[in-house]
């Protein structure tokens, strides 16, 4: 019993099904509770930054093939590009099949456009495809680490490696050797932060409840049950059938493995709050160090299958709650324009609703003030987006990994059959 109960992925549900009765019964208490969620996400989101920056640097400099680095780059794009397409079809096609938001008949003028006043404004300041691009080159280094703004540390990142295989194995190993400390320093920290995920997800998941209640999935309840069910859906059949017939490996059993991380972001509703156990326990599944360092931050802005789906959803609910149905020609004309604004949507809550708010005006008719229709729901939803996402981005890697010749296929179906493998991080 005792083992049982030391092992984090029990203490995760322990503290996840403890926030949900604080919210339940407590509902005014567990509202006080939010700063033990955000507190764990920014410890973990402390350590992200210098995690991705030593694991790349380290993986680059190992690796002494720059054109190696560029089409492991290359083929990532490719794999999210395709990904998160499919995603947003498939969003699009289920939406029109259960039909959530038909016989709502919500007044357009009874919406309250206070009610979601800051994420319009937000919306607005939704940057331009060349103005994200430019986005992601650094002013300075110590501000990228500084904001947490993973692309831009990626950039530096992939850049220094690539710097130190140019200045020769002499005076690049010093270098290396030192970050090589840096990052078990910093697995160190990552292991005590750990501890208090339990509590991280009781927070969080408490406060969710007490200030949102349970009367809120319920009067959008066909939307959510649509959602998730398609998310379901699409981590079954499409990564399932990618990681069958490519990687030949079970989906079911990457679940398994990655049970505690997947839990954590259920607790959570961030997928970067287990970004570090996703790395570590890539690796030691037999992906390489340098393919798991850049495709896992790259997916993080660029293969959110999980928001994709939430936003043609999302959209074309409103549409129907409103009675306001979309033509063909507009969803396509949607379709087209989340091609380019989901992949600026980071991995984190919040950025979702952001994203769907800049989007909506594009069908034309719908008023953007329509999105606090789902306002009530939408910290119930993140936690199908971000796990959708990081199921994604696991699969992503291991796809990678194995077209570049980077995947040891023994050790990761021996990782994955042994069902007492211990968490890395525990």
């Amino acid at each position: 019993m005792r083992k049982i109960f030391s092992s984090l992925y029990v203490q995760v549900i322990l503290g996840i099904v403890v926030g949900i009765l604080c919210g339940v019964f407590f509902p005014d208490f567990a509202v006080k509770l939010k700063p033990l969620g955000d507190g764990f996400i920014k410890l973990i989101k402390m350590v992200i930054a210098p995690l991705i920056f030593s694991s790349i640097v380290i993986g680059i400099a190992g690796m002494q093939d720059v054109k190696k680095v560029g089409k492991i780059g290359l083929t990532s794009i490719i794999y999210f590009e395709i990904m998160t397409t499919i995603a947003l079809i498939i969003g699009l096609i289920f939406v029109n099949l259960i039909q959530p938001g038909t016989g709502m008949n919500v007044d357009p003028a009874s919406l309250d456009p206070n009610a979601v006043s800051q994420y319009v404004k937000q919306s607005e300041e939704h940057k331009s495809l060349m103005d994200f691009i430019l986005s992601i080159i650094p002013d300075n280094v110590i501000a990228a680490v500084a904001s947490d703004n993973l692309l831009q540390v990626l950039v530096f990142a992939v850049l220094f490696g690539i710097g130190l295989t140019k200045i020769g194995h002499r005076h690049a190993e010093p270098v290396i050797n030192v970050l090589q400390s840096f990052l078990k320093a910093i697995f160190a920290v990552i292991k005590m932060i750990m501890y208090l995920a339990p509590i991280g997800a009781m927070g969080a998941m408490g406060f969710t409840i007490g200030k949102y209640g349970l009367e809120a999935l319920s009067s959008l309840g066909m939307l959510m049950v649509s959602f998730y069910l398609t998310c379901i859906i699409f981590i079954v059949v499409v990564i399932g059938a990618v990681l069958h017939f490519y990687v030949k490996v079970s989906i079911f059993k990457l679940l398994k493995y990655i049970k505690e991380e997947l839990l954590i972001v259920l607790g959570t509703s961030s997928s970067e709050s287990a970004l570090p156990g996703l790395m570590q326990k890539l690796e030691d599944a037999g992906c390489s160090k340098p393919i798991v360092g850049l495709v896992i931050p790259t997916g993080y802005s660029f293969n959110l299958d999980g928001t994709c789906i939430y936003l043609t959803m999302a959209a074309v609910f409103i549409s129907q709650a409103l009675n306001m149905h979309l033509s063909l020609e507009q969803e396509i004309v949607l379709l087209l324009v989340l091609l380019l604004t989901s992949k600026g949507a980071a991995g984190v809550t919040g950025s979702g609703f952001v994203t769907l708010a800049a989007t909506l005006p594009v069908v034309g008719h719908v008023p953007v003030e329509a999105v606090g229709l789902i306002l009530g729901i939408d910290r119930f939803m993140s936690e199908a987006r971000a796990l959708t996402n990081i199921v994604g981005n696991a699969a992503a890697t291991l796809v990678v990994a194995k077209y570049e010749k980077g995947l040891d296929e023994v050790q990761l179906k021996q990782t994955l059959e042994s069902s007492d493998k211990p968490n890395s991080l525990t």
